[in-house]
């Protein structure tokens, strides 16, 4: 039976409240205490009834992979939590408390909207996922954060941090809720879908800039993660783009895409938050950590968080 001889917030080190963790805390704890079950969907309801059948399919489609998605990762995360615990890294599993939690109010929001406004509840929707999708959720996502409950090691890490963080948060949802929110308010409708979007993407914000924090920890402590972190986007980049639409040089990989704008804009999104994730990421080969926490820190402005809610 595992025992304790003592405990960090009682020790001469007490919590470091200026760490990057614990600032995302208070971030999350002031800009993440909103309910799903508060959001009025009357108005959807009457956009869904004036809403034509082909537009209609198409946004249950896509509001079906996000369903699915933030189930995917409140199911997935519960290994990151505890690899961090084992690791005595106090500060990283309090923040991730809120992560978890914020990640389950997406998934309750997204069910919601589902039964309250198409009035799906009773049928299937996996005929939605397409190939793509299911090896990334089904495959992908739970083999690398399941392989932190037997594997500790930085590599086991990375992997899933790239997987959970940076490709599935990071490039794949990020560039979904550009077109779900592009296909909004073009047509200015569904209000209460369009402000549970605003809200939990701006809470995938601070979900994504962990990730990539701790990824950059990761690389500046050893350089050699950075073959490991740049070989797993590379991997994981075709499964991606064959969701959001066709790759470039045409991958044999079938395209799932639901999603509102053309494929075109999809790829050339989603490649360019790729690329952007690339570059932070590279940087922090050789950087001390002092200078990556302070420039961490000066970018977890009130700014960079809040967007419009």
């Amino acid at each position: 039976m595992a025992t304790r001889t003592s405990y960090r917030s009682v020790s001469s080190g007490g919590i470091d409240f200026e760490s990057v963790p614990m600032r995302l805390f208070q971030k999350a704890k002031k800009l993440g205490v909103w309910d799903p079950m508060a959001i009025d969907l009357a108005q959807d309801r009457l956009d869904w009834e004036a809403l034509p059948s082909a537009r209609r399919d198409d946004l249950i489609g896509t509001t079906t992979l996000f369903q699915a998605g933030e189930e995917a990762v409140t199911l997935d995360l519960l290994p990151l939590v505890l690899a961090v615990a084992r690791a005595g890294r106090l500060e990283e599993e309090i923040y991730l408390t809120s992560f978890l939690w914020e990640e389950a109010k997406h998934t309750e929001f997204f069910r919601r909207w589902l039964d309250l406004v198409p009035a799906v509840k009773g049928e299937d929707l996996h005929e939605y996922m397409g190939p793509n999708y299911k090896r990334l959720f089904f495959v992908e996502l739970p083999e690398a954060m399941g392989r932190l409950l037997e594997d500790s090691s930085n590599l086991a890490l990375a992997r899933a941090l790239v997987t959970y963080n940076m490709m599935i948060e990071g490039v794949l949802a990020e560039t979904g809720y550009y077109s779900y929110g592009k296909q909004l308010e073009r047509g200015r409708l569904f209000p209460g879908l369009a402000r549970a979007l605003r809200l939990i993407s701006r809470d995938e914000s601070r979900h994504i800039r962990f990730g990539v924090y701790m990824l950059q920890l990761l690389i500046s402590e050893d350089a050699r993660m950075w073959e490991v972190v740049q070989g797993r986007m590379q991997e994981l980049l075709p499964l991606v783009l064959g969701v959001v639409g066709p790759a470039p040089d045409d991958p044999p990989l079938p395209n799932d895409s639901v999603f509102a704008a053309s494929p075109d804009e999809m790829v050339g999104f989603a490649t360019a938050q790729y690329a952007r994730r690339v570059k932070v990421l590279e940087r922090a080969r050789g950087q001390a950590r002092r200078d990556l926490e302070r420039e961490v820190g000066e970018e977890l402005t009130e700014e960079f968080f809040a967007g419009p809610a």
